[in-house]
């Protein structure tokens, strides 16, 4: 009678017992029959469990476990608020000409306006420190009035911001170490002079101390210069963009560079350049806005992005930026060909400027400039 089935050998260790290092043999188990009839039998496979690895970090020194990855701020540095932070930022693009309502400025000459761009660069880094607080007082003044509310309080939040972290950063950081020299003159007394008296008015060089930090009166002036200039440059240079068109700009720069042609100097090809950079700012605003809410459209789940993966979605990003304005770009070259534009910069007329005339405006913005540089003037020198 053949047996189907095979008889194993299971031997049973104790757990206290060690395990002999000795030479280890193979026990074969017994068949009843031959032992090709036990090779003839289907194989079949047992289920093995799969073996997971989990890395645990100790939150404090008593032996503790937690998990250390919820402790990354993914939420917080997410890059859909980055995203839509771009696109509101570029909500109200800097050098766009806005027609209405119409202002004041809109009626003053474009060439009075470079010369008040070129005075409020050279006053504040010239006059007293009221002074200058002064011309930014009058610029938002000016900006508030001029500009519609939305876009005025965009710029302003902006360029205050800019501002303000510049006079923190340069007046606590400017002089804020003490020197580590002494002075090598003697003291009074060895020399057999009087003492000097002391100031009667309690002059301090220290204005604050915030421990190591001090703020002092250099501090205060490079801070107070810094600060304006940068605010004075910034908010006038939008406020004349956004009272100008490009082609005024262009024809009062070809006024002014008019001279120079007896140099040599191509100021045709200054004005055309000037024009096209001035046509192509708003395309380069457009372009980051509209790619931008375009990625943020498509609800990408970002968490579930690795941080090679969000890199080089931000990596596609400037590419797709990049591309789009290099296509603007040849399509505008290939519309001034079809227009008959040869390359000779001079054929390129503008003719706005031969319509402007000086008028009540333009006087009145003069006389302002006038008592401007005048009591800046006076500020440096009495004050």
């Amino acid at each position: 009678m053949n047996c189907k089935h095979g008889a194993f050998l299971l031997l049973a260790f104790p757990s206290s017992l060690p395990i002999s290092s000795g030479p280890k043999s193979v026990i074969y188990p017994k068949f009843c029959t031959s032992p090709s009839a036990f090779l003839q039998r289907k194989p079949f496979l047992l289920p093995v469990k799969k073996a997971t690895l989990q890395i645990r970090a100790s939150a404090a020194d008593n032996g503790e476990t937690a998990n250390w990855s919820k402790w990354i701020p993914t939420s917080a540095l997410a890059a859909d608020k980055v995203l839509r932070l771009i696109a509101g930022a570029t909500a109200s693009p800097i050098g766009q000409f806005i027609s209405s309502p119409t202002t004041f400025l809109h009626s003053v000459d474009p060439r009075i306006k470079l010369v008040w761009l070129l005075a409020l660069v050279v006053v504040p880094a010239r006059s007293h420190i009221i002074m200058r607080f002064g011309l930014v007082i009058y610029l938002t003044l000016l900006s508030i009035w001029t500009l519609p509310k939305d876009v005025w309080m965009d710029q302003l939040g902006r360029v205050y911001l800019l501002s303000g972290l510049l006079f923190i950063t340069l007046g606590l950081g400017s002089d804020g170490v003490p020197p580590l020299v002494q002075s090598r003159t003697p003291p009074p007394a060895m020399m057999g002079l009087p003492n000097l008296p002391a100031s009667l008015r309690g002059y301090s060089y220290v204005i604050m101390k915030l421990g190591p930090l001090t703020f002092t009166r250099k501090g205060l002036s490079v801070a107070s210069t810094a600060a304006c200039l940068t605010f004075t440059v910034f908010q006038s240079a939008s406020l004349c963009l956004a009272t100008t068109t490009p082609e005024q700009l262009a024809c009062a720069l070809r006024w002014f560079l008019l001279p120079l042609r007896h140099l040599g100097v191509s100021v045709s090809e200054i004005v055309l350049t000037l024009l096209l950079s001035l046509r192509f700012v708003s395309l380069v605003f457009d372009e980051v806005r509209n790619v931008a809410l375009g990625i943020v459209s498509r609800r990408i789940d970002w968490k579930q992005l690795t941080v090679m993966e969000t890199i080089d979605m931000f990596f596609n990003y400037f590419r797709r930026i990049f591309k789009n304005i290099f296509n603007h770009a040849e399509q505008i070259s290939q519309a001034m060909v079809v227009r008959g534009f040869k390359g000779d910069s001079g054929a390129h007329k503008i003719y706005f400027l031969s319509e402007s005339s000086f008028g009540m405006a333009d006087f009145v913005s003069l006389l302002c400039l006038a008592l401007v540089i005048g009591a800046a003037i006076l500020s440096d020198t009495f004050i």
